[in-house]
């Protein structure tokens, strides 16, 4: 039977049964990546970003479109981590827009859908790059018209050709992308947004991957977030007061007491817990009637001492308490002129606050942070004017969003790839200059700035004529593989070769969380050795997996 429209109701399952399907191929989707770093993170990039949205929808009960497409849209939107989340959540966004004014949805508003969609993604993109996931999303839409001016009316007849078309195009994006052909591999992002149409055609069938918040799922998800509309409960409180008390015992009652004190307090109350040290009994028990406590007690012995506390009152001064604690920081001054910069690793989160950037946003190539996180960090700087380093190129879509959506500053983002780029950035930035001035003169700061990281492969590929094994060393430039082999130090060497030149007056050496300070002083004396004519300096980044970063200025 043809089913020819969904409503809301329908496609919150799609999403979710989509949000799953992407999250159990995550791991296969990172192995795509081209570059056989350890950090490989298309796949988890895009599973955090549904699974922003997908939370919300989650709580959602019996939601109408309007609603739905909220969560949709404004979950990923800040949720998005990442070159390929970005795109993906302007994917929603762009879909979302389009539907959201229609109780169901049919082939036709699925076609505009797609359109609009494609749209959103291609201007997120300064420079969109064929052979990617915008290339299989083009042809989703490109097929979805197909099949609307067909005629076609069935949903699931759509949903299979669509399906097979985007294996097409996902198959062919090697041939687009000559760096994927030489990998052997398809476009990750390509193969992830795959992933989601293929379970929310599932979800629509009423099969695949039943979607719960259990931990794994509230771990790719981030922070779980209670979904309750109303009000939190009170605590209710069986027994009111707390009671404890220490009876010295008359001689009389000293053999059989503990037995006896023991049933009477569990009488009138619970939690009881009773200790004897010779003739001394303490006691401890919540009741409602803590006079009847003492009176029975008093039939034993003498009191020594007794406290008795109100719950309830307890715990909320307890609360105030807490609260109080875990308030903000005062606000900082207001200044013109604020930085917020991308870093892993304390040492250089330590740089950069000596250089005066204001927050620092956790994260880097080993984790990409999302736009909500640029988005708070942005709330924290007080000032008029912000500039943004994200440090990294597939965090500069996540500036750039977190930048368009925020309307009461002026957030500057400078497309930094590297940690070494921004510091020299900050160097160059002169408080007694203008907003435009400043961005100019760091802007050409970083733009002579060459830099090399060093880490190692995860597998054997083959990069611009670069064989690669698996486990060897691999220096990385910035625009591709410059060195690679079983020795470290003849890595570096050969990576310095092709950056320093006769132009260059400095090197400078961040060594990383797994390297000593004394390997670290080896390999500058070395370089130095090497570039007798040029500054060598070197400092502790503890940056992850990178166990290097140089850069030649």
């Amino acid at each position: 039977m043809a089913v020819n429209t969904v409503d809301a109701k329908l496609i919150a399952k799609m999403f979710l049964a989509g949000a799953k399907n992407l999250e159990a191929q995550k791991e296969h989707i990172n192995e795509l990546n081209v570059f056989p770093v350890p950090d490989g993170d298309t796949g988890t990039n895009m599973t955090l970003t549904i699974m922003s949205a997908a939370k919300d929808v989650y709580s959602l009960q019996d939601p109408d479109m309007a609603t739905l497409c909220k969560s949709i849209s404004s979950g990923s939107l800040r949720g998005a981590r990442g070159n390929s989340g970005v795109i993906l959540s302007q994917l929603f966004r762009g879909f979302t827009k389009v539907i959201k004014t229609y109780d169901e949805i049919d082939v036709a508003v699925i076609s505009a859908g797609c359109d609009k969609a494609v749209e959103s993604a291609y201007k997120a993109v300064m420079q969109p790059k064929e052979g990617t996931i915008l290339t299989v999303a083009k042809g989703i839409a490109e097929k979805a018209n197909q099949v609307f001016e067909s005629g076609e009316t069935d949903i699931d007849a759509m949903f299979k050709q669509v399906i097979e078309h985007a294996k097409r195009v996902l198959d062919e994006t090697p041939e687009l992308l000559p760096v994927l052909k030489e990998a052997g591999v398809v476009d990750s992002g390509g193969a992830g947004l795959l992933a989601v149409l293929e379970g929310m055609y599932d979800g629509f069938c009423g099969k695949g991957i039943e979607f719960t918040m259990d931990e794994e799922t509230s771990q790719a998800a981030g922070e779980i977030r209670h979904f309750e509309t109303e009000e939190p409960k009170k605590k209710e409180y069986r027994f009111l007061y707390h009671t404890t008390l220490s009876l010295e015992l008359d001689k009389a009652f000293r053999m059989q007491s503990e037995q006896e004190v023991r049933k009477y307090m569990e009488a009138v109350g619970d939690e009881v817990a009773i200790s004897v040290d010779e003739s001394i009994v303490n006691v401890s028990v919540n009741t409602n009637d803590p006079g009847m406590v003492l009176q029975k007690a008093l039939k034993y012995g003498e009191l020594i001492d007794v406290q008795v506390i109100n719950r309830k009152h307890a715990d909320e001064k307890n609360d105030s308490t807490s609260k109080k604690a875990e308030a903000p920081a005062p606000e900082m001054p207001k200044k013109d002129i604020g930085f917020i910069a991308v870093s892993a690793g304390d040492g250089i989160g330590e740089i950069f606050t000596n250089l005066g950037v204001d927050y620092l946003i956790q994260g880097g190539q080993t984790m990409n942070p999302s736009t909500e996180d640029m988005l708070n960090a942005i709330a924290k700087v007080n000032a008029d004017h912000i500039f943004i380093f994200p440090n990294n190129k597939n965090i500069i879509l996540a500036a750039n969003q977190a930048r368009d959506m925020t309307k009461d500053k002026d957030i500057i983002v400078m497309p930094s790839k590297t940690v070494p780029q921004c510091i020299s950035a900050m160097v160059a930035y002169m408080p007694e200059s203008s907003v435009a001035e400043n961005e100019a003169a760091m802007t050409e700061a970083m733009s002579n700035v060459q830099t090399g990281s060093v880490t190692y492969a995860v597998r054997d590929t083959s990069i611009d004529g670069v064989e690669i094994h698996q486990d060897d060393y691999m220096g990385i430039g910035d625009k591709g593989i410059l060195s690679n082999g079983k020795d470290i130090e003849e890595v570096i060497l050969k990576m310095l070769e092709k950056m320093a030149n006769a132009e260059s007056s400095l090197i400078s050496i961040y060594y990383g969380s797994d390297v000593s300070e004394s390997d670290a002083d080896v390999i500058r004396s070395k370089i130095a050795d090497k570039y007798p004519s040029l500054d060598v300096e070197f400092q502790r980044g503890g940056q992850p997996v990178y166990y290097y970063i140089l850069s030649v200025e």
